[in-house]
């Protein structure tokens, strides 16, 4: 009597999941995200790459790829998922805007775009190059490009270029050097005031001179005037609070918009990309801090060294973590999730906000350590990436510009899916 009720509940069970996996379905994007039937080729890609039996779900942790796969894109770099719900992907032909549903609005050709975000006044910015006449030459230099309306009918308005090195204040006494074309703008942050972070690299890293190293994150405020840098980073040597050819670089404010609960944080996390030093952290949280004496600094994040193995198996700050993390984001929800994508890897990692990798498991399961759900080996199929080099996060789905593959690839956790 026992085998057979045991035998009705668990058939129960898997229809009651089947109905929910549907249902869930319709509010994705209009049906796309049906899985088809048990014996679907992609169906079982999802079930056995994805760790999700559908026997054993209910006990199984892992990410569901969000159906249909976005194609079309040219060497996507970035994507980013607006306070407007507009989704914004820059590639070889621009600024694409896209809606949750993955339908092209519109294109906005902008030169050599690279990363993409969007500020609380739903204000875009846009990392590119921009060509300038400087002394009877013209010059290829990296740029920001501020916008606004871009996804409204009369868009998009064009506010302001921030052009290197004529934007960073610190150059304003020291003349235009050959140097300057091999400078990159390469991250873009925001904070709850619209602040704007962004991260720069290139090859003159003189301390004793009076402008800032390349190799660093210009701050501005929301008018685009340089109020200040990253100061007390080391952009030469690696440590805890050092910035070696950085990636990318992220903040802890993003969409949805919220009245309550936003965070006042002015920290950031950064990539560090430079292949020619030995860099065993390569993605760093600095922390900022006001001081008396010398003003606001940044330092380093020491409570993420602590590697606890008897709650993780992985860890952000673990050596030799990463090998070229392309991109980050920190998820704005109470999930606090670190999200990074490692081109070289071709990985997607997931942290906690203490550094921990992996997820809480399932209120009745009997583990009691994170679960790791980062994935990614180098291929074209659902949990494989080429070259990832953008990544995102918007109400539990995340979004990665897989590269190689010319796609923009969306993931749910299967715990977010009941």
């Amino acid at each position: 009597m026992a085998g057979l009720r045991f035998v009705l509940i668990n058939k129960i069970f898997r229809v009651l999941t089947a109905l929910a996996l549907f249902i869930l379905s319709l509010n994705f994007s209009a049906c796309d995200f049906l899985f088809g039937s048990r014996e679907d080729p992609v169906v079982d890609e999802i079930f056995v790459q994805g760790n999700i039996d559908p026997n054993l779900y209910q006990n199984t942790v892992g990410y569901v790829p969000v159906l249909p796969v976005w194609s079309g894109f040219k060497n996507p770099k970035d994507v980013f998922v607006g306070y407007d719900e507009m989704v914004y992907v820059v590639d070889d032909e621009g600024l694409k805007i896209l809606d949750l549903t993955g339908k092209l609005h519109r294109t906005i050709p902008v030169y050599k775009a690279s990363d993409v975000i969007q500020d609380r006044r739903i204000h875009t910015y846009v990392t590119g190059k921009i060509i300038v006449n400087v002394a009877g030459q013209d010059r290829e230099l990296a740029c920001v490009y501020h916008l606004k309306n871009t996804a409204l009918a009369g868009g998009p308005v064009w506010e302001d270029t921030l052009i290197h090195p004529f934007c960073d204040v610190s150059r304003n006494n020291i003349s235009f050097r050959a140097e300057d074309t091999l400078v990159e703008f390469t991250g873009l942050a925001v904070t709850y005031d619209n602040t704007l972070y962004v991260s720069r690299k290139g090859k003159i890293n003189d301390l004793l001179s009076s402008a800032r190293p390349d190799n660093t994150v210009l701050i501005f405020d929301k008018d685009g005037k340089n109020i200040s840098y990253a100061k007390g980073l080391n952009p030469l040597i690696p440590n805890l609070k050092s910035v070696l050819e950085p990636t990318a670089i992220a903040g802890f404010v993003g969409p949805p918009q919220k009245m309550y609960g936003v965070s006042t944080s002015y920290d950031f996390i950064l990539c560090q990309g430079s292949q020619t030093q030995n860099i065993e952290q390569r993605v760093l949280w600095i922390k900022q801090y006001v001081d008396p004496d010398a003003g606001t600094e940044y330092a380093e994040n020491q409570s993420l060294l602590n590697f606890d193995k008897q709650k993780a198996d992985g860890f952000l700050y673990e050596p030799g973590k990463f090998s070229f993390p392309a991109d980050v984001y920190v998820a704005p929800d109470q999930s606090g999730y670190i999200f990074v994508v490692d081109r070289q890897l071709n990985k997607l990692f997931q942290f906690t906000s203490a550094g921990f990798e992996g997820v809480v498991p399932p209120p009745n399961s009997n583990i009691t350590r994170y679960i790791v759900v980062s994935f990614g080996k180098e291929g074209i199929g659902l949990f494989e990436f080429k070259q990832p080099s953008g990544v995102c996060y918007y109400k539990k789905v995340i979004y990665v510009a897989d590269s190689g593959n010319n796609r923009i690839i969306r993931y749910i956790l299967s715990t977010d899916m009941e």
